[in-house]
């Protein structure tokens, strides 16, 4: 079965739980794999931070284009290949954004303009899936004071609202023609 796109187009606040278990079938009815887009706020409670190294920090921004992705296709979910699928959505990304001309560098799962931070990303497993979040600043407001941020819009005169959302449904066909792509490639290889 194909993973599923949705974007949505209400003002959620990523507070964490969208990482929790099979949140876009709870919330949305979207039964199977899926990638989840939209646009809002983040601010994440302590006790939702899933990285130790981030739990006395600040998680937060005013706006944000957040990316849910859910994969069911491992029993039991793999912790390693969920950090795997993020590197390829980050990367899949960086290539989108040099499509607007937005030169960024990656350093493992985050994405910085110069030496500012543009990305926030996490990868984890649930009883029966794999999950990533993907958040990249849309603008700088709100963003923590101690952390040197870049944004979308505050970096680049010619993005807009309607360009990120653009930016991000095709990241998400991207990503999803990339997960494909593997799964063919497994079907026709011949193993000895």
């Amino acid at each position: 079965m194909k993973m599923l796109h949705k974007h949505l187009n209400e003002n959620l606040n990523y507070d964490g739980t969208p990482i929790e278990p099979a949140w876009a079938l709870k919330e949305y009815g979207i039964k199977g794999s899926s990638i989840i887009t939209w646009i809002g706020p983040m601010l994440i409670k302590k006790d939702k931070i899933i990285d130790y190294e981030d739990v006395d920090l600040e998680i937060k921004s005013d706006v944000m284009a957040h990316f849910i992705v859910e994969h069911f296709d491992c029993q039991p979910a793999d912790l390693r290949m969920a950090y795997h699928r993020q590197r390829i959505l980050v990367m899949i990304l960086k290539d989108e954004l040099s499509n607007w001309n937005i030169p960024c560098t990656r350093k493992g799962d985050d994405l910085y303009i110069n030496s500012a931070k543009l990305s926030v990303s996490i990868a984890t497993v649930t009883p029966s899936s794999m999950k990533v979040h993907l958040g990249i600043n849309v603008k700088n407001q709100g963003t923590p004071h101690d952390v040197e941020t870049s944004s979308l819009i505050d970096n680049n005169h010619d993005m807009g609202m309607k360009s990120v959302i653009k930016l991000m449904k095709d990241t998400s066909k991207r990503y999803i023609n990339e997960i494909y792509s593997i799964e063919e490639d497994i079907a026709k290889t011949r193993i000895f």
